[in-house]
């Protein structure tokens, strides 16, 4: 009987020293592979490699859903014929800037060709000058105005969001667009798989048989398990018979009406375009849409990308940025406009941890004499990340930078306004998350009108807001203090 028991205890002991071993492996293998084989900053290697070591076993399972980095070659492709015309555009740009030939009679774009010549270079994102644009910070306003131009589409509808709830507001929407299918328009919906958690193919089935097609972005290969956790679509883009093209904030959802309890009022952003920026919104649906379809591929025509006369001055370059892209593109704009501020910065962002470059950046602005104002939320959707923005901002404080809370409810809104005279809208936050590893939206748009309208929409929201000082920060309590800290380990990484 005891040899038994002994043979029993030394095959246990075998087999936990086999898995220990075994996960001792692992964790060399995914330690080498992030040190050596992946492109990270050392911080984000020092926070990957702190998960590995105190939770050895669990640390790779984290890493597996996700940690692991998206390969840069052959997510979004472009037909031979169209990337030769994508490219022609961008070297006509770009030749007439450096011949200083390039729409004079912007002035707003003149000054500030330099941005425009990075974004081309860099992201392919053509100008276009020829646009009217109006500004949605109310949810209802942007739904009314999305269901409203639904009604009125002739020809197609490209539709894509990041959360898109089967909620009261997401049938309005799936009712809306089955009635333009019962009249034969074409309609095609995008969804992100982790954005939009408890949504799936099923729930369009009525959609599906009136001729819809709707793709979920990167789907989950098993139930609840996704090993691309971390690399999500984060874009709201909707096209309209490609006159009419909708970015920002505002995803479908009744929180986004502030009908959730839970966060109140919902603050945010969004852009109604009309204009041949709207091109730039259905390239991108173009690919996005290619990328995860099996069928149905959407290939370059005319009826796509109408030369549309919308009557507006507007200058525009829609900007994109993801993973699969060795340039942080949306971030370089960011500090480009950063950079070129000389009178005002004004940010707002529901996420602000971006890497110590772009702190240093805005403390130079600052330091410079610039008026840097700076608007968060005041409660928290995900909690590290607001202990790691509310630390972010306070260490902005010493150089001058104005950092208030909004408090009437949560703001989601994504905006950069510089000098009354430039903006960034889109669907970018000033974070890790969005900068490298989600796939991304912004429109840079180069106009006075605009670029005051949304700084005294940033005025208004001070009216619901209080000002973080440094005596109020110092006065923190131990908690807080803990959390913060937490959070600034596992910035890097959230």
């Amino acid at each position: 009987m005891i040899d038994i028991f002994s043979m029993s205890l030394n095959y246990t002991n075998v087999v936990i020293n086999i898995i220990l071993i075994t996960a001792f492996i692992l964790n060399l293998v995914f330690a080498f592979t992030i040190i050596f084989m992946e492109r990270r900053s050392a911080g984000s290697i020092w926070a990957w490699l702190l998960v590995l070591v105190l939770i050895p076993i669990l640390g790779f399972i984290i890493y597996l859903f996700v940690g692991r980095q998206i390969q840069r070659d052959h997510i979004f492709s472009l037909d031979e014929e169209d990337k030769i015309g994508i490219e022609m555009i961008v070297s006509e740009q770009l030749e007439a800037l450096k011949n200083d030939d390039f729409s004079k009679g912007n002035h707003q774009i003149v000054k500030f060709k330099d941005m425009v010549q990075m974004l081309l270079y860099n992201n392919a994102a053509f100008l276009t000058t020829d646009n009217e644009i109006k500004i949605f910070t109310d949810g209802k306003e942007k739904f009314d105005s999305l269901l409203k131009d639904i009604d009125e589409a002739t020809d197609y509808i490209h539709i894509q969001y990041y959360i898109f709830r089967n909620d009261s507001l997401g049938e309005r929407i799936l009712n809306a667009l089955e009635q333009k299918l019962e009249q034969g328009i074409e309609v095609k919906m995008l969804y992100d798989d982790m954005g939009s958690r408890g949504l799936s193919l099923k729930d369009f089935k009525s959609f599906r048989k009136n001729g819809g097609q709707v793709e979920a972005f990167f789907p989950s290969k098993l139930p609840l398990i996704n090993l691309r956790m971390n690399n999500r679509n984060h874009r709201k883009i909707v096209i309209i018979d490609g006159h009419i093209g909708y970015v920002g904030g505002f995803n479908v959802g009744e929180e986004y009406l502030g009908k959730k309890k839970k966060f109140g009022y919902w603050r945010d952003t969004h852009l109604r375009i009309v204009g041949d920026a709207v091109n730039a919104l259905q390239l991108r649906f173009m690919l996005d849409w290619n990328s995860q379809a099996t069928r149905d591929n959407l290939k370059y025509a005319d009826r796509y990308f109408p030369d549309v006369d919308s009557g507006g001055t507007i200058g525009v370059q829609i900007a994109s940025s993801g993973p699969d892209e060795t340039w942080e593109q949306i971030k370089y704009g960011y500090l480009k406009m950063i950079a070129s501020a000389k009178q005002s910065i004004y940010i707002q962002s529901p996420y602000f941890i971006p890497d110590q470059s772009f702190l240093d950046a805005i403390k130079i602005a600052a330091l410079g004499g610039v008026d840097v104002s700076i608007m968060i939320p005041n409660k928290p959707d995900h909690p590290f990340v607001y202990w790691a923005t509310y630390n972010n901002v306070a260490s902005l404080l010493d150089a001058g930078v104005n950092i208030f809370h909004y408090d009437n409810g949560f703001l989601h809104s994504k905006t950069l306004v510089i000098d009354d005279e430039i903006a960034s809208v889109g669907t970018t936050n000033m974070d890790h998350r969005s900068f490298t590893l989600n796939f991304e939206i912004n429109a840079f748009i180069y106009d006075t009108h605009i670029a005051k309208e949304l700084r005294l929409a940033f005025e208004k929201d001070l009216e619901v807001s209080y000002r973080l000082t440094k005596e109020i920060y110092e006065q923190r309590s131990l908690w807080i203090k803990f959390k913060e800290g937490i959070s600034r380990l596992l910035s890097p990484i959230l």
